[in-house]
């Protein structure tokens, strides 16, 4: 199966799934409105299309300005579909705006020569599994390395508002619970690593930058300057 091949598959599997899902929703909602099922599936399609739409329209506003930014007008490579549908997908459904600019950073760089970044299918589903939260901390962990050094020790103690490559000299070195969890996330998505107790627990205070999360970084970067 070629890639264009895969990639329609993968757009009938998502439309099947939305139809579902907008379907029982439908059925949710008749119930509370008085109406008939299909009266309040119209409703929810035609709330569904918009919001949608208008993600759309910004993503690719945004994309077009961080092409405009490099001189560009249009892209000076050719995205394979593989990697255009979903991220085009994904971006479109990303309700936060933040978050949105990495979408458009990602397809902005994806179709950019110059940017020297391979964009990888699996970019995309780690930012689909990113929350705001998880991209700032992930900002924090990297703003200081250029490289990724496997070996330095990066403490997470003082998280959300910074990270130190010094340990800290408190007693309870551990961030707080929240970060903790955005923290195995991240771990959990291979861009970053932890230290382990002899019972194989994580210990989260220490974290190590890796290689696939510093790539990553630069492909959800805004300019090559960010990289």
């Amino acid at each position: 199966m070629n890639d264009e091949s895969k990639a329609i598959e993968e757009i009938a599997k998502t439309t099947g799934k939305a139809i579902d899902a907008s379907r029982q929703l439908g059925g949710f909602l008749s119930k509370y409105i008085g109406g008939s099922m299909e009266h309040a599936m119209g409703i929810v399609e035609d709330k569904l299309k918009y919001l949608r739409w208008e993600r759309q329209i910004r993503l690719e506003d945004r994309a077009n300005a961080l092409l405009s930014e490099r001189g560009l007008s249009q892209p000076s490579r050719k995205v394979p579909l593989q990697i255009a549908i979903p991220l085009i997908q994904g971006g479109s459904l990303e309700e936060d705006d933040r978050l949105q600019d990495r979408w458009a950073a990602l397809l902005a760089n994806a179709a950019d020569a110059a940017a020297q970044i391979e964009v990888r299918r699996a970019f995309i589903s780690i930012l689909e599994d990113l929350t705001p939260l998880d991209a700032s901390l992930l900002d924090k962990i990297y703003s200081s390395s250029q490289v990724p050094n496997v070996e330095t020790e990066t403490w997470t103690t003082h998280l959300p508002d910074h990270i130190t490559e010094e340990k800290p000299n408190l007693e309870n070195l551990r961030p707080p619970s929240y970060v903790e969890i955005s923290l195995g996330n991240l771990a959990r998505l291979g861009l970053i690593t932890t230290a382990m107790t002899w019972t194989s627990v994580a210990i989260f205070s220490c974290v190590h930058r890796t290689v696939l999360g510093h790539e990553f970084l630069r492909a959800i970067s805004s300019s090559q300057c960010d990289s």
